[in-house]
């Protein structure tokens, strides 16, 4: 695992001089866990629903200016959540190199004991550039190539962490709809990690008490 995490921050530094961007310093996995580990109430979103009135609200073509158009989610804002800049290549899912410096601190932050009780949701986002639709289509794809790096490389738990794409529906900078700070991604405190009871929790029988009876009734 160090091993696996040491050649993807390498390749992250090394990508800097094949994909220039102004990405912003990967916040520390101490600043990811103070701002995820503050859930007050488990939240009761459930992410298909939520996937889907987004989608509603865009083949409905439902508040066609960006700058009016309400969140679809206000909860969302009220649960402990942080902005991550993540780096794709244009209009593609495909996470720049460099950013997988920013996904392993926030690998280390939620397999961090403080968190590990929690489950959690990567939100994508999208500016107000070009279609709706496309634009929803792309931020679910990217939120889900955040999720399948967080479990298929830094094996967090498949069972703790959702996907949904808003697109532009839910913008992180409601005044500036066409603002790049709109496309980072939001990782977002849901609720806690739902107990697992264990198949075949009946108590097993008392063998020691029946053969006791068995030699009591000779």
């Amino acid at each position: 695992m160090a091993a696996r995490r040491l050649v993807l921050l390498t390749m992250g530094w090394l990508a800097i001089a094949v994909f220039p961007v102004a990405a912003q310093e990967a916040p520390s996995a101490e600043t990811i866990i103070a701002a995820l580990a503050r859930l007050e109430a488990p939240s009761d979103i459930e992410v298909p629903a939520l996937r889907q009135q987004a989608a509603d609200r865009v083949k409905a073509k439902t508040d066609p200016i960006a700058l009016k158009r309400p969140p679809i989610s206000r909860e969302l804002t009220k649960l402990p959540h942080i902005d991550l800049d993540i780096q794709f290549s244009p209009d593609t899912p495909v996470i720049r190199p460099a950013s997988y410096r920013t996904i392993a601190r926030l690998a280390d932050a939620l397999t961090n004991p403080a968190l590990m009780s929690y489950v959690f949701l990567v939100v994508g986002h999208m500016d107000a550039n070009g279609r709706r639709d496309n634009n929803l289509l792309l931020s679910q794809r990217r939120a889900e190539a955040i999720r399948d790096a967080l479990v298929t490389t830094f094996k967090v738990s498949a069972k703790r962490v959702h996907a949904v794409g808003l697109g532009e529906e839910q913008l992180l900078d409601a005044n500036n709809p066409k603002a790049a700070a709109n496309q980072q991604t939001q990782i977002v405190t849901l609720r806690e990690v739902e107990p697992v009871t264990p198949s075949g929790s009946a108590k097993p029988p008392d063998t020691h008490a029946k053969k006791s009876s068995r030699k009591g009734s000779k």
